[in-house]
Protein backbone atom coordinates (compact mmCIF):
# COMPACT_ATOMS: atom_id res chain seq x y z
CA UNK A 1 0.00 0.00 0.00
CA UNK A 2 1.18 3.29 -1.28
CA UNK A 3 1.90 6.13 1.76
CA UNK A 4 -0.98 8.01 -0.39
CA UNK A 5 -3.53 5.11 0.22
CA UNK A 6 -2.56 4.65 4.03
CA UNK A 7 -2.98 8.57 4.57
CA UNK A 8 -6.10 7.98 2.97
CA UNK A 9 -7.43 5.23 4.94
CA UNK A 10 -6.43 7.11 8.07
CA UNK A 11 -8.39 10.41 6.93
CA UNK A 12 -11.73 8.25 6.68
CA UNK A 13 -11.17 6.62 10.06
CA UNK A 14 -10.58 9.56 11.68
CA UNK A 15 -13.63 11.26 10.00
CA UNK A 16 -15.86 8.18 11.31
CA UNK A 17 -14.49 8.72 14.74
CA UNK A 18 -15.42 12.21 14.76
CA UNK A 19 -19.18 11.20 13.41
CA UNK A 20 -19.27 9.06 16.43
CA UNK A 21 -22.13 10.10 18.97
CA UNK A 22 -20.14 12.28 21.82
CA UNK A 23 -22.37 9.69 24.46
CA UNK A 24 -20.19 6.64 22.98
CA UNK A 25 -17.08 7.70 23.98
CA UNK A 26 -15.71 6.75 27.54
CA UNK A 27 -14.72 9.28 29.74
CA UNK A 28 -14.29 9.26 33.77
CA UNK A 29 -16.78 11.12 35.86
CA UNK A 30 -14.62 13.85 37.71
CA UNK A 31 -16.68 13.85 40.65
CA UNK A 32 -16.80 9.79 41.35
CA UNK A 33 -13.05 9.80 40.74
CA UNK A 34 -12.97 12.34 43.58
CA UNK A 35 -14.88 9.65 45.63
CA UNK A 36 -13.13 7.04 44.28
CA UNK A 37 -10.01 8.22 45.12
CA UNK A 38 -10.91 9.24 48.65
CA UNK A 39 -12.23 5.21 49.15
CA UNK A 40 -8.27 4.40 48.44
CA UNK A 41 -6.96 7.35 51.27
CA UNK A 42 -9.65 5.78 53.61
CA UNK A 43 -8.49 1.92 52.80
CA UNK A 44 -5.18 3.55 54.52
CA UNK A 45 -7.10 3.92 57.97
CA UNK A 46 -7.66 0.13 58.45
CA UNK A 47 -4.11 -0.92 57.29
CA UNK A 48 -2.22 -2.63 60.63
CA UNK A 49 1.22 -1.31 58.59
CA UNK A 50 0.05 2.00 59.31
CA UNK A 51 1.03 4.00 62.59
CA UNK A 52 -2.04 3.64 64.60
CA UNK A 53 -2.26 7.66 64.94
CA UNK A 54 -1.11 7.75 61.41
CA UNK A 55 -4.51 5.85 60.18
CA UNK A 56 -6.70 8.32 62.13
CA UNK A 57 -4.94 11.41 60.17
CA UNK A 58 -6.29 9.41 57.00
CA UNK A 59 -9.37 9.30 57.85
CA UNK A 60 -9.46 12.67 59.32
CA UNK A 61 -8.35 13.62 55.97
CA UNK A 62 -11.46 12.36 54.15
CA UNK A 63 -13.29 13.94 55.87
CA UNK A 64 -11.40 17.37 55.00
CA UNK A 65 -11.92 16.03 51.39
CA UNK A 66 -15.26 15.43 51.59
CA UNK A 67 -15.94 18.80 52.96
CA UNK A 68 -14.04 20.68 50.04
CA UNK A 69 -16.40 18.25 47.97
CA UNK A 70 -19.42 19.24 48.89
CA UNK A 71 -18.40 22.84 48.94
CA UNK A 72 -16.88 23.24 45.75
CA UNK A 73 -18.20 20.16 43.38
CA UNK A 74 -21.94 19.27 45.26
CA UNK A 75 -23.99 22.53 44.15
CA UNK A 76 -24.62 21.86 40.67
CA UNK A 77 -26.17 18.17 40.92
CA UNK A 78 -28.17 19.42 43.52
CA UNK A 79 -29.22 22.27 41.49
CA UNK A 80 -29.84 20.05 38.50
CA UNK A 81 -31.78 17.51 40.96
CA UNK A 82 -34.19 20.19 41.88
CA UNK A 83 -34.75 21.25 37.94
CA UNK A 84 -36.33 18.15 37.14
CA UNK A 85 -35.51 14.26 35.88
CA UNK A 86 -32.45 15.39 33.71
CA UNK A 87 -29.55 15.60 36.36
CA UNK A 88 -31.69 13.41 38.91
CA UNK A 89 -29.90 9.78 37.80
CA UNK A 90 -26.50 12.24 38.23
CA UNK A 91 -27.25 13.27 41.85
CA UNK A 92 -28.65 9.59 42.80
CA UNK A 93 -25.24 8.28 41.71
CA UNK A 94 -22.93 10.87 43.37
CA UNK A 95 -25.15 11.15 46.59
CA UNK A 96 -25.15 6.99 46.91
CA UNK A 97 -21.28 6.88 45.96
CA UNK A 98 -20.82 9.71 49.01
CA UNK A 99 -23.24 7.89 51.68
CA UNK A 100 -21.43 4.45 50.84
CA UNK A 101 -17.95 6.67 52.10
CA UNK A 102 -19.34 8.33 55.19
CA UNK A 103 -20.68 5.04 55.99
CA UNK A 104 -17.47 3.42 55.53
CA UNK A 105 -15.65 6.00 57.36
CA UNK A 106 -18.11 5.46 60.75
CA UNK A 107 -17.56 1.73 60.09
CA UNK A 108 -13.72 2.08 59.99
CA UNK A 109 -13.58 4.41 63.08
CA UNK A 110 -15.98 2.76 65.39
CA UNK A 111 -15.28 -0.97 64.15
CA UNK A 112 -11.14 -0.36 63.55
CA UNK A 113 -9.78 2.62 65.28
CA UNK A 114 -11.55 3.12 68.48
CA UNK A 115 -11.16 -0.44 69.49
CA UNK A 116 -7.25 -0.44 68.45
CA UNK A 117 -7.60 3.05 70.51
CA UNK A 118 -8.57 1.32 73.52
CA UNK A 119 -6.57 -1.84 73.82
CA UNK A 120 -3.46 0.80 73.97
CA UNK A 121 -5.13 2.62 76.55
CA UNK A 122 -6.40 5.55 74.49
CA UNK A 123 -10.24 6.42 74.58
CA UNK A 124 -12.76 9.52 73.96
CA UNK A 125 -14.74 8.48 77.06
CA UNK A 126 -18.72 9.37 76.35
CA UNK A 127 -20.82 11.22 79.58
CA UNK A 128 -22.38 7.30 79.93
CA UNK A 129 -19.32 6.00 81.16
CA UNK A 130 -17.53 8.38 82.93
CA UNK A 131 -17.38 7.88 87.05
CA UNK A 132 -18.51 10.13 89.54
CA UNK A 133 -14.79 12.06 89.75
CA UNK A 134 -14.69 12.58 85.92
CA UNK A 135 -17.84 13.86 86.19
CA UNK A 136 -17.17 16.39 88.19
CA UNK A 137 -14.64 17.67 86.13
CA UNK A 138 -16.51 17.39 83.43
CA UNK A 139 -19.33 19.57 85.19
CA UNK A 140 -16.58 21.83 86.20
CA UNK A 141 -14.80 22.67 82.93
CA UNK A 142 -18.65 23.49 81.59
CA UNK A 143 -19.27 25.84 83.68
CA UNK A 144 -15.85 27.56 83.77
CA UNK A 145 -14.82 27.25 80.01
CA UNK A 146 -17.77 26.53 78.23
CA UNK A 147 -21.28 27.85 79.33
CA UNK A 148 -20.66 31.25 79.69
CA UNK A 149 -20.04 31.34 75.57
CA UNK A 150 -23.14 28.85 74.15
CA UNK A 151 -26.10 31.42 73.55
CA UNK A 152 -29.56 28.82 73.17
CA UNK A 153 -32.06 30.46 70.50
CA UNK A 154 -35.49 29.68 71.16
CA UNK A 155 -37.75 30.07 68.19
CA UNK A 156 -40.53 31.99 67.56
CA UNK A 157 -42.39 34.55 65.21
CA UNK A 158 -39.55 37.18 66.70
CA UNK A 159 -36.64 34.79 66.52
CA UNK A 160 -36.78 33.06 63.70
CA UNK A 161 -34.40 30.09 62.49
CA UNK A 162 -30.78 31.83 62.61
CA UNK A 163 -28.07 31.85 59.93
CA UNK A 164 -26.02 28.76 60.35
CA UNK A 165 -22.32 29.00 59.20
CA UNK A 166 -21.01 26.06 56.71
CA UNK A 167 -19.54 23.55 58.48
CA UNK A 168 -20.03 25.16 62.13
CA UNK A 169 -21.41 22.46 65.00
CA UNK A 170 -24.59 22.87 66.18
CA UNK A 171 -27.26 21.40 68.46
CA UNK A 172 -30.75 21.02 67.85
CA UNK A 173 -33.21 20.59 70.86
CA UNK A 174 -36.88 19.88 71.17
CA UNK A 175 -38.34 21.24 74.48
CA UNK A 176 -41.72 20.25 76.97
CA UNK A 177 -43.55 22.81 78.79
CA UNK A 178 -43.70 26.61 78.13
CA UNK A 179 -40.93 29.36 78.92
CA UNK A 180 -41.06 32.01 81.26
CA UNK A 181 -42.53 34.40 79.07
CA UNK A 182 -45.46 31.74 78.95
CA UNK A 183 -44.35 30.70 75.01
CA UNK A 184 -45.09 27.03 73.80
CA UNK A 185 -41.26 27.58 71.56
CA UNK A 186 -40.88 23.54 70.92
CA UNK A 187 -37.54 23.93 68.80
CA UNK A 188 -34.49 26.09 69.82
CA UNK A 189 -30.84 26.04 68.53
CA UNK A 190 -27.65 26.19 69.99
CA UNK A 191 -24.45 27.14 68.40
CA UNK A 192 -20.97 25.40 69.33
CA UNK A 193 -18.51 28.04 69.48
CA UNK A 194 -15.39 27.19 67.27
CA UNK A 195 -13.12 28.89 69.95
CA UNK A 196 -13.25 25.72 72.04
CA UNK A 197 -10.99 22.68 71.69
CA UNK A 198 -13.57 19.99 70.25
CA UNK A 199 -11.08 17.41 72.39
CA UNK A 200 -9.89 18.33 75.82
CA UNK A 201 -7.84 15.68 77.83
CA UNK A 202 -8.94 14.52 81.34
CA UNK A 203 -6.56 15.38 84.21
CA UNK A 204 -3.72 12.24 84.92
CA UNK A 205 -4.88 11.51 88.73
CA UNK A 206 -8.79 10.45 86.71
CA UNK A 207 -7.30 8.49 83.78
CA UNK A 208 -5.90 5.30 85.89
CA UNK A 209 -2.96 5.75 83.71
CA UNK A 210 -4.59 5.85 80.51
CA UNK A 211 -5.11 8.69 77.80
CA UNK A 212 -8.71 9.85 78.46
CA UNK A 213 -10.40 12.23 76.59
CA UNK A 214 -13.62 14.18 76.50
CA UNK A 215 -15.25 15.85 73.23
CA UNK A 216 -16.81 19.32 73.26
CA UNK A 217 -19.98 17.97 72.22
CA UNK A 218 -20.39 15.29 74.55
CA UNK A 219 -19.72 18.03 77.54
CA UNK A 220 -22.25 20.11 76.28
CA UNK A 221 -24.62 17.51 75.71
CA UNK A 222 -24.56 16.20 79.57
CA UNK A 223 -24.98 19.68 80.66
CA UNK A 224 -27.57 21.03 77.67
CA UNK A 225 -30.86 20.90 80.02
CA UNK A 226 -28.87 23.52 81.98
CA UNK A 227 -29.33 25.89 79.36
CA UNK A 228 -33.06 25.74 79.44
CA UNK A 229 -34.28 26.07 83.13
CA UNK A 230 -37.37 25.11 84.20
CA UNK A 231 -37.80 23.07 80.84
CA UNK A 232 -37.95 19.30 79.59
CA UNK A 233 -35.62 18.28 76.86
CA UNK A 234 -37.23 15.89 74.88
CA UNK A 235 -35.00 15.12 71.94
CA UNK A 236 -31.63 17.01 70.72
CA UNK A 237 -29.05 16.09 68.35
CA UNK A 238 -25.74 17.67 67.06
CA UNK A 239 -25.81 18.87 63.13
CA UNK A 240 -23.36 20.86 60.73
CA UNK A 241 -24.39 22.03 57.41
CA UNK A 242 -22.34 22.64 54.64
CA UNK A 243 -22.79 25.14 52.05
CA UNK A 244 -21.86 25.35 48.70
CA UNK A 245 -18.49 28.02 49.09
CA UNK A 246 -17.03 28.35 45.03
CA UNK A 247 -16.98 32.09 44.81
CA UNK A 248 -18.86 32.68 41.30
CA UNK A 249 -16.95 35.67 39.61
CA UNK A 250 -17.83 36.59 35.82
CA UNK A 251 -14.30 37.87 35.76
CA UNK A 252 -14.77 39.66 31.99
CA UNK A 253 -17.80 41.55 33.65
CA UNK A 254 -15.51 42.33 36.70
CA UNK A 255 -13.75 45.66 36.62
CA UNK A 256 -12.12 44.93 40.31
CA UNK A 257 -11.47 41.13 40.83
CA UNK A 258 -9.66 41.61 44.56
CA UNK A 259 -12.56 43.72 45.29
CA UNK A 260 -15.16 41.35 43.73
CA UNK A 261 -13.68 38.71 45.40
CA UNK A 262 -13.40 40.69 48.87
CA UNK A 263 -17.50 41.19 48.36
CA UNK A 264 -17.75 37.40 47.40
CA UNK A 265 -16.02 35.93 50.73
CA UNK A 266 -18.13 37.85 53.23
CA UNK A 267 -21.09 35.85 51.73
CA UNK A 268 -19.23 32.34 51.37
CA UNK A 269 -19.95 30.79 55.22
CA UNK A 270 -23.98 31.38 54.39
CA UNK A 271 -24.31 29.88 50.57
CA UNK A 272 -26.94 27.10 49.19
CA UNK A 273 -26.97 24.21 51.82
CA UNK A 274 -25.53 21.31 49.97
CA UNK A 275 -25.20 18.32 52.86
CA UNK A 276 -27.01 17.98 56.01
CA UNK A 277 -25.11 15.91 58.61
CA UNK A 278 -26.87 14.62 62.46
CA UNK A 279 -26.83 12.15 64.76
CA UNK A 280 -27.22 8.74 63.69
CA UNK A 281 -30.04 8.78 66.84
CA UNK A 282 -31.63 12.42 65.57
CA UNK A 283 -35.82 11.85 65.28
CA UNK A 284 -37.37 12.23 62.16
CA UNK A 285 -38.72 15.26 63.55
CA UNK A 286 -35.63 17.51 64.48
CA UNK A 287 -34.67 15.88 61.14
CA UNK A 288 -37.65 16.99 59.08
CA UNK A 289 -37.73 20.29 60.63
CA UNK A 290 -33.63 21.08 59.55
CA UNK A 291 -33.91 19.28 56.03
CA UNK A 292 -37.20 21.67 55.78
CA UNK A 293 -35.24 24.75 57.16
CA UNK A 294 -32.25 24.11 55.10
CA UNK A 295 -34.21 23.41 51.99
CA UNK A 296 -32.65 20.16 51.11
CA UNK A 297 -33.73 16.69 49.29
CA UNK A 298 -33.62 13.53 51.70
CA UNK A 299 -30.47 12.23 49.90
CA UNK A 300 -28.46 15.42 51.40
CA UNK A 301 -29.48 14.00 55.21
CA UNK A 302 -26.48 12.68 56.44
CA UNK A 303 -27.32 10.71 59.67
CA UNK A 304 -23.08 9.68 61.29
CA UNK A 305 -22.80 6.86 63.94
CA UNK A 306 -20.09 9.07 65.74
CA UNK A 307 -19.00 12.83 65.85
CA UNK A 308 -20.37 14.84 63.37
CA UNK A 309 -17.18 16.17 61.57
CA UNK A 310 -14.59 13.46 61.91
CA UNK A 311 -11.84 15.85 60.66
CA UNK A 312 -12.09 17.48 64.63
CA UNK A 313 -10.06 14.10 65.64
CA UNK A 314 -6.68 15.36 64.06
CA UNK A 315 -6.73 17.04 67.56
CA UNK A 316 -6.40 13.47 69.28
CA UNK A 317 -3.15 13.35 66.97
CA UNK A 318 -1.47 16.12 68.82
CA UNK A 319 -2.83 15.32 72.08
CA UNK A 320 -2.01 11.62 72.46
CA UNK A 321 1.18 11.99 70.63
CA UNK A 322 3.56 8.58 71.02
CA UNK A 323 6.25 8.25 68.61
CA UNK A 324 5.62 4.53 67.63
CA UNK A 325 2.05 5.17 66.78
CA UNK A 326 3.12 8.47 64.38
CA UNK A 327 5.79 7.51 61.34
CA UNK A 328 9.10 8.48 62.08
CA UNK A 329 9.75 12.31 61.54
CA UNK A 330 11.77 12.83 57.81
CA UNK A 331 14.44 15.54 57.85
CA UNK A 332 14.85 16.81 54.48
CA UNK A 333 18.60 17.43 53.93
CA UNK A 334 20.38 21.02 52.87
CA UNK A 335 20.72 20.61 48.96
CA UNK A 336 23.62 19.08 47.69
CA UNK A 337 24.18 21.56 44.92
CA UNK A 338 24.51 24.41 47.56
CA UNK A 339 27.16 25.05 50.59
CA UNK A 340 25.16 25.82 53.50
CA UNK A 341 26.17 29.36 54.42
CA UNK A 342 27.66 30.02 50.94
CA UNK A 343 26.83 32.43 48.40
CA UNK A 344 23.55 30.92 46.03
CA UNK A 345 24.96 33.46 43.34
CA UNK A 346 28.43 32.23 43.24
CA UNK A 347 27.35 28.30 42.89
CA UNK A 348 25.16 29.71 39.83
CA UNK A 349 27.83 31.20 38.26
CA UNK A 350 29.12 27.88 38.15
CA UNK A 351 26.02 26.51 36.19
CA UNK A 352 22.09 25.39 36.97
CA UNK A 353 21.18 24.10 40.06
CA UNK A 354 18.65 20.84 40.37
CA UNK A 355 16.96 20.87 43.86
CA UNK A 356 14.71 17.42 44.22
CA UNK A 357 12.06 18.28 47.02
CA UNK A 358 11.14 17.15 49.38
CA UNK A 359 13.85 15.06 49.74
CA UNK A 360 16.17 17.91 50.25
CA UNK A 361 14.80 20.60 51.47
CA UNK A 362 13.38 24.48 50.40
CA UNK A 363 16.10 25.88 52.68
CA UNK A 364 18.03 26.29 49.33
CA UNK A 365 15.31 28.51 47.73
CA UNK A 366 14.99 30.63 50.94
CA UNK A 367 18.73 31.06 50.98
CA UNK A 368 18.35 32.05 47.31
CA UNK A 369 15.47 35.06 48.72
CA UNK A 370 17.55 36.16 51.68
CA UNK A 371 20.32 36.61 49.67
CA UNK A 372 18.99 38.71 47.34
CA UNK A 373 17.09 40.40 49.96
CA UNK A 374 20.34 41.30 51.68
CA UNK A 375 22.62 41.74 48.63
CA UNK A 376 22.99 45.75 47.50
CA UNK A 377 23.54 44.55 44.28
CA UNK A 378 20.19 43.27 43.76
CA UNK A 379 18.47 45.70 42.28
CA UNK A 380 14.43 43.78 41.64
CA UNK A 381 13.03 41.18 42.72
CA UNK A 382 10.16 39.93 40.73
CA UNK A 383 8.25 36.69 42.60
CA UNK A 384 4.41 34.64 42.15
CA UNK A 385 2.23 34.15 44.70
CA UNK A 386 -0.29 31.50 45.03
CA UNK A 387 -0.40 30.14 49.10
CA UNK A 388 1.98 31.19 50.93
CA UNK A 389 0.78 30.23 54.49
CA UNK A 390 -0.58 33.22 57.55
CA UNK A 391 2.75 33.40 58.70
CA UNK A 392 5.54 33.64 55.25
CA UNK A 393 8.82 34.48 55.69
CA UNK A 394 8.62 34.69 52.21
CA UNK A 395 6.38 37.41 52.62
CA UNK A 396 8.24 39.20 55.17
CA UNK A 397 11.23 38.69 53.01
CA UNK A 398 9.35 41.24 49.97
CA UNK A 399 8.69 43.67 52.77
CA UNK A 400 12.13 43.74 53.86
CA UNK A 401 13.50 44.05 49.90
CA UNK A 402 10.79 46.75 49.58
CA UNK A 403 12.27 48.66 52.76
CA UNK A 404 16.15 48.59 51.18
CA UNK A 405 14.39 50.24 48.32
CA UNK A 406 14.78 47.52 45.69
CA UNK A 407 11.56 47.27 42.72
CA UNK A 408 9.42 44.84 43.86
CA UNK A 409 6.55 43.53 41.60
CA UNK A 410 4.31 40.25 43.02
CA UNK A 411 1.86 38.37 40.57
CA UNK A 412 -0.81 37.32 43.31
CA UNK A 413 -2.85 34.71 42.18
CA UNK A 414 -6.44 35.81 44.12
CA UNK A 415 -8.29 32.87 42.80
CA UNK A 416 -6.38 30.15 45.30
CA UNK A 417 -9.22 28.23 46.93
CA UNK A 418 -10.11 28.94 50.11
CA UNK A 419 -6.56 30.66 50.72
CA UNK A 420 -8.35 34.00 48.59
CA UNK A 421 -8.48 36.38 52.08
CA UNK A 422 -4.90 35.22 52.96
CA UNK A 423 -3.86 36.35 49.59
CA UNK A 424 -6.16 39.66 49.25
CA UNK A 425 -4.46 40.43 52.19
CA UNK A 426 -1.05 39.78 51.31
CA UNK A 427 -1.55 41.80 48.41
CA UNK A 428 -2.72 44.48 50.32
CA UNK A 429 -0.15 44.98 52.54
CA UNK A 430 2.56 44.89 49.33
CA UNK A 431 1.04 47.58 47.95
CA UNK A 432 0.49 49.57 50.91
CA UNK A 433 4.63 49.70 51.39
CA UNK A 434 4.72 50.36 47.66
CA UNK A 435 5.94 47.18 45.64
CA UNK A 436 3.73 46.80 42.55
CA UNK A 437 0.83 43.69 42.50
CA UNK A 438 -0.36 42.04 39.54
CA UNK A 439 -3.05 39.51 39.73
CA UNK A 440 -2.02 37.23 36.48
CA UNK A 441 -3.86 36.65 33.53
CA UNK A 442 -7.93 36.81 33.03
CA UNK A 443 -9.36 33.31 32.63
CA UNK A 444 -6.26 31.36 34.11
CA UNK A 445 -4.89 30.58 37.66
CA UNK A 446 -1.07 31.13 37.92
CA UNK A 447 -0.07 27.92 40.01
CA UNK A 448 3.83 27.57 39.95
CA UNK A 449 6.47 28.76 41.69
CA UNK A 450 8.55 31.55 39.93
CA UNK A 451 11.29 34.05 41.46
CA UNK A 452 13.48 36.65 39.30
CA UNK A 453 16.20 38.69 40.58
CA UNK A 454 18.15 40.98 38.73
CA UNK A 455 21.72 42.04 39.92
CA UNK A 456 24.24 44.27 38.42
CA UNK A 457 27.48 42.75 38.41
CA UNK A 458 29.87 45.06 36.86
CA UNK A 459 28.92 46.80 33.62
CA UNK A 460 25.28 44.64 33.04
CA UNK A 461 22.67 43.51 34.84
CA UNK A 462 22.30 39.43 35.28
CA UNK A 463 19.11 37.87 35.77
CA UNK A 464 18.99 34.66 38.38
CA UNK A 465 15.29 32.56 38.57
CA UNK A 466 14.35 29.77 40.32
CA UNK A 467 11.18 27.47 38.32
CA UNK A 468 9.11 24.92 40.01
CA UNK A 469 5.66 23.61 40.31
CA UNK A 470 3.70 24.39 43.37
CA UNK A 471 3.97 27.49 45.28
CA UNK A 472 5.82 29.17 47.93
CA UNK A 473 4.67 27.87 50.95
CA UNK A 474 7.82 26.06 52.79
Amino acid sequence: MTAAKKFARASRSADMAAEKPAALIPLLDRDRSILAFNERVLAMASREDVPLLERLRYLCIVSSNLDEFFEVRMAPHVSAMRSGAAGLATFEAISAAAHALVDSQYAAYNDILARQFRRQGVEIVSHGDRNAEQRDWVEAYFRKEVRLLLLPVSLDPSHPFPMVASKSLNFIVRLGDKDAFGRHNEVAIVKVPRVLPRISALPERLCSKKKLFVSLSSVIRAHLHELFPGREVHEFSQFRVTRNSELQVQEEDVSDLRMALRAGLEHRQFGEAVRLEVSSGCSKFLSDFLVQQFELPQACLYRVNGPVNLNRLTQLIDLAAEPRWLWPTYQASYPKALVAGGSVFDRLEQGDICIHQPFESFDGVLDFLRQAVADPQVLAIRQTVYRTGADSEIMALLREAVRRGKEVMVVVELKARFDEEANINWAEMLESIGAQVVYGVLGLKTHAKMLLVARREGRSIKRYVHLSTGNYNP
